[in-house]
């Protein structure tokens, strides 16, 4: 990771928001990112919210079942509380974080420290989730990432959602979800 040094010689920090749907590759894109991290020596605390238990209570776990170990919050005013003389840190499922998140990026970034971010960017109807699109909005970087669709296989940017619940948020994987591109969206079968 470069750092680039202000007039001051102050490190200056950033704000990479990685984005996408249901089963693109943005946990295991956050996981690699974070794991040169480490590899660098630098100093990583990684957070995701507490209501994320899909595959384990406390690490990040892709869909590829890698993983790396997190600490689970409440609420993001808690990341900056926890996030303590680091160089990085890493945030998983962002688009579950209250109004807050954006905020804390920001200050974190101001602070110095590289912020990575993943999440969903639009709901299973299409429509932007949460506080994603603010964090879009803020972001240095950005990486949008796309699935495979399964019914047509083309590039697929919806988190189809395959039961009639209409609840914004349902936590669930393939037996709920599944990515689709646009048009295939649009069909109900």
């Amino acid at each position: 990771m470069f750092i680039e040094p202000n007039y001051k010689g102050e490190k200056r920090g950033w704000i990479e928001v990685i984005c996408g749907s249901m089963f693109s590759g943005k946990t295991e894109e956050l996981i690699r990112r974070l794991k040169r991290v480490k590899i660098a020596n630098l100093k990583v605390e990684i957070f995701k919210p507490m209501i994320d238990k899909r595959y384990h209570d406390t690490n990040i776990v892709s869909h590829d079942t890698n993983t790396i170990h997190s600490t689970p919050v409440e609420s993001a005013k808690k990341i900056l509380e926890l996030a303590v003389d680091v160089d990085v840190v890493g945030i998983d499922e962002a688009q579950f974080f209250d109004d807050e998140i954006t905020e804390v990026c920001e200050t974190l970034a101001l602070k110095g420290i590289r912020v990575i971010v993943a999440g969903l960017d639009m709901d299973y109807m299409g429509n932007p989730f949460g506080q994603m699109p603010n964090l879009l909005s803020i972001a240095d970087y950005i990486t949008k990432l796309h699935a495979i669709c399964m019914k047509c296989g083309n590039i697929a940017n919806i988190s189809y959602r395959k039961t009639a619940d209409a609840e914004q948020v349902l936590l669930g994987e393939k037996d709920i979800y599944e990515p689709r591109c646009r048009n295939c969206a649009q069909s109900k079968d």
